[in-house]
This record gives C-alpha cells, sequence and structure tokens, in this order.
C-alpha cells in the first residue's frame, strides 16, 4: 500500500491556522470572548479568551517554517488551512465579527501565498449576518482567491438550512466555493453532558450530524445543486444514523425525501479522521470513496499527519476500497473537492 500510494502526493484537507496578527478586540471591547493568540512564552503559544487560557498551542499552528518542515517529514504535499474554530465568533455584532474575520482571512492569504504552492486556504465569514457574509465570500473567492469557506455546525442558533442564511448559500453557489463545515463549542448543545469525554468523543459528532441532516432534510441541497460541501471527522453520526434518518424523513412534511435520501447524502464530502479503519469501510458505503479525503486536524491532533494515511492503508486491507481509491482518497479527492485541478 506504501508504494502504490506514495506519500509525496498527499493532500491534507482539514488543518488549522491562527496568525499573530489579528487585531485584540478583547482588549479593545472588554468582551472576553475573543480569541487572540499569545506567542510570548517561550516555545509554545496560548489562545487566550481575554485573559483566559483556552489551550496551548505549538508554533506549527501560526509558523509557516515549522509547518513545512512537519509537512515536509510526513510526506504531505499540499495542506489546506482553515481558521481554528474558536475564531469563528458568531455570537458577536456583526461589525466587530466582520472586522476581526476581515483580517483571519488576510492572514490566511498571506500565509498561502508565501508557502510556494504547499498551502491552499479556506476563509471565514461572520454568517450571523447573512448578507455580510455573502459579501465577505465574494471577497474570499475574488480578490483573495482562496478556495472556500470554513463555517460552523449552526450561526448563532441558526441552522445551516434556515432560510435566512440562503444569501451566503446563494453567495458561495454563485461563486463556487467549496465549504468546509465544522462544530463548534464542543457540539454545544447538541448533547446533554458538558466536558470531557462527551465533548470530544459525542458532542462534536452529534453536532456534526445535525449540520449534514439540515443540508439535506431543509433543502439547502436541493436548492443549491452545485454546492460542494464537506463536513469534518468523517461527518461525526451521520453514516451510523443514517438508516433511521432516511425512516424518520417519511414522517416529515416532505416524505418524498426518504426516496432520495442516498443520492443527497453522496452529495456531500467528509474527511478520514475518524480513527478506525473499519469507520472507514461505512463512509464509503454512504459517500462514496470519491467523496472522501484526508484529514487531519492538524496540528491539534498530535501524530495524525502520518496515521491518518495509515488509516487509509488499513481501510484497504479491511476490504473498505480498492488501492486505487486509496490514492484518491489520499490526494486528488481533495483537489476536485477544492477544484483546485
Amino acid at each position: 500500500m506504501t508504494d502504490s500510494v506514495p506519500a509525496a502526493s498527499h493532500v491534507d484537507v482539514h488543518a488549522h491556522y491562527f496568525s499573530r496578527s489579528l487585531p485584540d478586540l478583547a482588549r479593545r471591547t472588554g468582551d472576553d470572548r475573543w480569541p487572540r493568540l499569545d506567542t510570548d512564552d517561550g516555545p509554545v503559544g496560548r489562545i487566550l479568551l481575554g485573559q483566559r487560557l483556552f489551550r496551548t498551542v505549538q508554533p506549527s499552528l501560526w509558523d509557516l517554517p515549522t509547518r513545512l518542515a512537519e509537512l515536509d517529514a510526513a510526506g504531505i504535499a499540499v495542506q489546506v488551512i482553515s481558521p481554528v474554530p474558536i475564531m469563528l465568533t458568531y455570537w458577536a455584532d456583526a461589525a466587530p465579527a466582520g472586522e476581526f474575520t476581515r483580517a483571519i482571512n488576510d492572514s490566511i492569504a498571506k500565509e498561502v501565498a508565501g508557502s510556494a504552492g504547499r498551502l491552499r486556504g479556506l476563509g471565514a465569514v461572520p454568517l450571523q449576518d447573512p448578507d455580510a457574509a455573502a459579501a465577505e465570500a465574494h471577497r474570499i473567492g475574488v480578490e483573495l482567491q482562496l478556495d472556500g469557506i470554513e463555517i460552523g455546525t449552526n450561526a448563532a442558533g441558526r441552522e445551516l438550512d434556515d432560510p435566512d442564511l440562503d444569501p451566503f448559500w446563494a453567495a458561495v453557489a454563485d461563486l463556487d466555493l467549496a465549504v468546509f463545515v465544522h462544530p463548534l463549542d464542543g457540539g454545544g448543545d447538541a448533547i446533554r453532558r458538558r466536558g470531557q469525554p462527551f465533548d470530544f468523543g459525542l458532542g462534536m459528532l452529534t453536532d456534526t450530524a445535525i449540520a449534514a441532516t439540515a443540508l439535506i432534510n431543509g433543502g439547502v441541497l436541493d436548492r443549491y445543486p452545485n454546492l460542494r460541501v464537506a463536513l469534518a471527522h468523517g461527518c461525526g453520526t451521520f453514516a451510523f444514523a443514517f438508516p433511521r434518518l432516511r425512516i424518520g424523513s417519511q414522517l416529515t412534511p416532505t416524505p418524498e425525501i426518504a426516496e432520495r435520501y442516498e443520492d443527497l447524502t453522496r452529495r456531500l464530502w467528509v474527511d478520514s479522521l475518524v480513527l478506525d479503519p473499519e469507520h472507514m469501510r461505512l463512509l464509503a458505503r454512504r459517500f462514496g470513496a470519491d467523496h472522501i479525503m484526508l484529514g487531519t486536524d492538524y496540528p491539534f491532533m498530535p501524530g495524525q499527519l502520518t496515521s491518518a494515511p495509515r488509516l487509509v492503508a488499513d481501510a484497504v486491507a479491511l476490504g473498505a476500497f480498492p488501492a486505487d481509491a486509496a490514492r484518491a482518497v489520499l490526494s486528488s479527492n481533495a483537489l476536485t473537492f477544492l477544484q483546485a485541478g
């Protein structure tokens, strides 16, 4: 397997970036929910919410030479960078959120431009203001020429099929931008328990499945048939819940959607970050092997740059999909999703 899928061609579609140049809106506004990156305390950095530590981070999150050296060591040819989810500040007023988002996107575009083709970028939009989100999507696609947009699983309580979000979806479809959906806040209110292991193990996966169900049952995929939407972490629990969701769709005001559930599901894309090769078999069945892409959540899950490709190889060994499909999972599927050539 290693010989048939050379590491030099690998494309990682799920990785994060946080610039040191973003404005400190917590200090300016007095609201300690605004994130900032502090890199003044030695070899590690800190993501802070006001003065509160959110998490300790490694230089690979913000330093391009460190990132590229680690990609070289792992044999990753191209990595798609997107904001850390805490940077998607949908809770904020639209004006400061728009300022923060523009700074995020400018920093990602600068990082991509300085990478000699090793990085591609997904920007962010102030999704709490759909018209402003549509305008920033235009700037992302036309001015900054990034490949797409990362969004959360909901926007300040609006689910992804909320009609108020249609200006954003229409702009994305018109601009032909890829969309990557990532869970927020450990799954938010998707489950009744908070903290660990519930947030990481269940909340984020359930939150993502709810978002996928909204896209299908809420008619977003029907209204915008050329959308390319990918969901993180293998679309969470959706693949396992699929049979019940299809039956449950017969009980909705649009029961005919149940007959198209498989086709609509195969419109979605997913990353490979499911941590078990047996799960890859189900991803291939639900979404198609041609809609699975290598994902590592770099740099937040140590070791995934090397273990994620091994998971794909293990899936081949289990018969989840053939070696030629694995080559596409590791490389060309992501480029097709991005339409990057």
